[in-house]
């Protein structure tokens, strides 16, 4: 009993975990795959077998391809300036100023807000006619600027919205990792004339490396699956990403096709679509860091 205690109290401990997950999560994404091959409606349920015909028409359709340029256009605009900010903030607050532990503490702020309070904020703020940012254009002599009508102001405004909830998270992280640098490295630095500028370059970014390529990886996993953000920011309520689709992402499309026209086979197909992306894109990002460890 004692050799069986030592031996298999561990998978005790963690099966709850896998138990949920098989549940919850490994199941559900398997019978996706089966959704996925056939014609499957919200009132018909499964409606046969069609093999790969799914995936045949998202090939060649126009709504697919447009909405993944978004998600990728919102992704460049959103994550570098947002790791960038969140790096540049964690290296300001690891140093000694006053009321330190409360500008760490509002950091988190963001993140913990309400998604509610997010959209009443931003819409007072992108308003097309009476928003608070247009206002402020109007007094400085410039004219409005359609922030929804808009394709590539679209995405400025939710890569805004992006930027204000994660850089405070990201930010946390990056400080964790720097308070782990020895002060004895910066000590010496400082003995031999390095100005703070050259040790953040020079110390703080290679001893952060681990970590940058890990916020790098996440951020990318996550700004893949794109959906409250717009879909906050889409004030009609039906996933179309404005009139045109111009800031409709992947799964806003997902989630339109399933939920609102009832095409669950064909939502399938695209969510599937998507995490063959993200695992692509993740493997990329795994090689450029096992090279850049290498160097």
């Amino acid at each position: 009993m004692s050799r069986l205690d030592v031996k298999g109290s561990p998978y005790l401990f963690i099966a709850p975990f896998f138990v949920l997950f098989g549940v919850f999560g490994l199941f559900p994404l398997l019978y996706t795959v089966w959704v996925s091959l056939h014609e499957w409606s919200l009132i018909g349920g499964n409606e046969g077998f069609i093999g790969l015909d799914n995936y045949v028409r998202l090939a060649t359709d126009a709504k697919f391809w447009l909405a993944l340029y978004n998600t990728l256009g919102i992704f460049l605009i959103a994550v570098v300036p947002q790791l960038l900010l969140a790096l540049t903030l964690a290296d300001v607050l690891n140093r000694r100023i006053r009321g330190q532990s409360a500008f760490r503490m509002t950091l988190i702020l963001p993140y913990i807000t309400s998604i509610a309070a997010l959209a009443i904020v931003f819409s007072q703020l992108f308003g097309s006619e009476f928003g608070l940012i247009n206002q402020a254009l109007g007094y400085l002599g410039f004219d409005p600027i359609n922030w929804r009508g808009d394709k590539y102001f679209s995405w400025v405004a939710i890569a805004v919205m992006i930027d204000w909830r994660w850089t405070g998270y990201n930010a946390l992280i990056y400080l964790a990792a720097m308070q782990a640098v020895p002060k004895d490295v910066y000590e010496a630095a400082s003995l031999d004339g390095a100005s703070r500028l050259r040790q953040f370059f020079q110390i703080t970014i290679p001893m952060l490396r681990p970590t940058i390529i890990f916020t790098v990886i996440i951020s990318t996993i996550g700004q893949m699956q794109l959906f409250t953000e717009p879909a906050i920011f889409d004030t009609g309520g039906n996933m179309a990403g404005g009139t045109q689709g111009q800031f409709q992402t992947v799964m806003m499309l997902v989630f339109q096709e399933a939920f609102r026209y009832g095409n669950y086979g064909y939502g399938s197909a695209i969510a599937w679509v998507l995490f063959v992306l993200v695992v692509v894109l993740g493997l990329v990002n795994t090689l450029i860091s096992s090279r850049i460890k290498g160097a």
